[in-house]
């Protein structure tokens, strides 16, 4: 900490000694050889609070901390853990943390004004994949009657929400409310465990904010409510809840503690579909440019170090999640997923090298369509009360996700040498569309240009004028 803390003020002391003279001094020292001050410029804020979820997928932030990627953009950075999501949006929005680790929804449900409303956006993604979906030992033992196995007398994978469907129909006849928990309203989670229950047959529930009833329990099949993401595994074998979506290292937890069982990733749910974000108030991005450009620029190369390699740096980047001021979990069971396998039934070890994406695949990029996908569940379940025309979520995408910001900071490092124009999109051409795609469990295809149509195609959720 010592020398982090005195590299930092070395270099604000040098950079304000710079500008009160107006010589590039810095430009040639060794200590900022090859930093593009000129094309970039300062950063108008050097010392910052980030905030984040004790949940792996926060390893960009972690790593471009211990790596000295801040410190190379001349940025003082604490990091601090939050006690749940709602805590973290507010203190972004009321400027206590500078910007956070956030659910991919938290930026774009702010904008619309479901739950806080307040402008925020993002330009940098922070990962693909990493969550799951976990039943009590009980319902997996009931579950499993439905499930084919496979010739090594293993459950095939992936396994659908329609092997539950009689398990929460024979509660349903006892009276018993069948329980699951996710983490946020308008976190990835909540949509990925209801987009795997409605393919399976199962009403997850609709809101219907216009009339005050934010529960999301509407008609439900499955009663879905809000747990923070550590106290999942205890809430689980409280028997408060049946089973839960979330991240890791969450659900490997239930498998190391004998509590229950990881029945599918969002992997199998959706391949490499996006999950958190970085997220900053718009009013701090349009006061600080030049630091939100070389925040972004960090996070990038800690995304690329966590994937290079072929994921070589995961055992490193392991110890380091597992420090307290991070995930504080244990070694063995971050490792369990995040260094590309992935534990089912206890014993039931998996491959799954993409489990967690940090850089690959464009990981990175803020995509329109991720923005658009889920503002198609947001409708699809009713918290977008109203029928909305497809210009209306492209505008919406648009006022959220910032590629404008995020290929500034990308075109800041190739100029520098650290990064090569052929490990990022063609800015020339790229549109922030990714192409349609039938990677679902469902099978159904989403176009992000086509978000109508998109809705119209699935048996269980509003569509058209459907409203509650």
């Amino acid at each position: 900490m010592y020398r982090s803390l005195k590299s930092v003020f070395s270099l604000s002391e040098l950079a304000l000694s710079t500008r009160k003279v107006g010589v590039s001094l810095l430009v040639g020292s060794a200590f900022l050889s090859g930093i593009s001050h000129a094309e970039l410029g300062y950063p108008e804020k050097e010392e910052l609070k980030f905030g984040f979820i004790k949940l792996t997928d926060m390893a960009p932030l972690a790593i471009a901390y211990e790596n000295g990627y801040f410190e190379d953009e001349g940025l003082y950075v604490s990091i601090e853990a939050q006690a749940n999501w709602k805590v973290l949006l507010d203190r972004v929005i009321d400027g206590q943390l500078d910007g956070a680790h956030m659910l991919a929804g938290q930026p774009i449900g702010a904008t619309i004004g479901y739950g806080t409303k307040a402008d925020i956006i993002t330009a940098f993604s922070m990962d693909l994949n990493g969550n799951g979906i976990t039943v009590s030992n009980d319902i997996w033992a009931k579950m499993k009657k439905h499930i084919p196995n496979g010739a090594d007398g293993k459950p095939v994978h992936p396994i659908s929400a329609s092997s539950l469907k009689p398990v929460v129909d024979e509660l349903k006849a006892e009276g018993k409310p069948f329980k699951m928990g996710m983490v946020f309203p308008v976190s990835t989670h909540n949509y990925e465990l209801r987009y795997w229950l409605a393919a399976g047959g199962i009403h997850p529930g609709y809101y219907a904010p216009a009339k005050g009833d934010t529960s999301g329990q509407i008609d439900a099949d499955a009663l879905l409510s809000v747990t923070p993401p550590p106290q999942m595994p205890a809430t689980m074998e409280a028997g408060t809840i049946h089973g839960y979506c979330v991240g890791e290292p969450w659900n490997q937890q239930a498998v190391f503690k004998g509590i229950g069982v990881p029945v599918i990733t969002d992997y199998e749910i959706w391949k490499n579909n996006p999950e958190k974000v970085f997220g900053v108030s718009k009013s701090w991005a349009e006061k600080y440019p030049n630091t939100h450009i070389r925040v972004v620029k960090a996070m990038i190369r800690a995304a690329k170090w966590l994937d290079e390699n072929n994921n070589a740096n995961r055992p490193e980047a392991v110890k380091i999640l597992a420090k307290s001021q991070y995930v504080g979990a244990d070694y063995d069971v971050i490792a369990n997923s995040m260094t590309g396998t992935f534990e089912y039934e206890k014993g039931d070890k998996r491959e799954i090298p993409d489990f967690n994406v940090f850089f690959r695949y464009n990981a990175t990029y803020p995509y329109y369509s991720d923005a658009i996908w889920y503002l198609t569940q947001m409708r699809r379940w009713g918290q977008i009360a109203e029928p909305k025309s497809d210009e209306w979520f492209m505008e919406t995408a648009k006022k959220v996700y910032r590629p404008d910001i995020y290929a500034q900071a990308a075109q800041s490092l190739i100029e520098e040498g650290l990064m090569d124009a052929s490990e990022f999109p063609n800015f020339d051409t790229e549109d922030g569309f990714k192409p349609a795609t039938s990677d679902f469990i469902d099978g159904v295809t989403y176009d992000g240009k086509r978000p109508n149509d998109y809705l119209k195609s699935f048996k269980i959720g509003l569509k058209g004028d459907d409203q509650i």
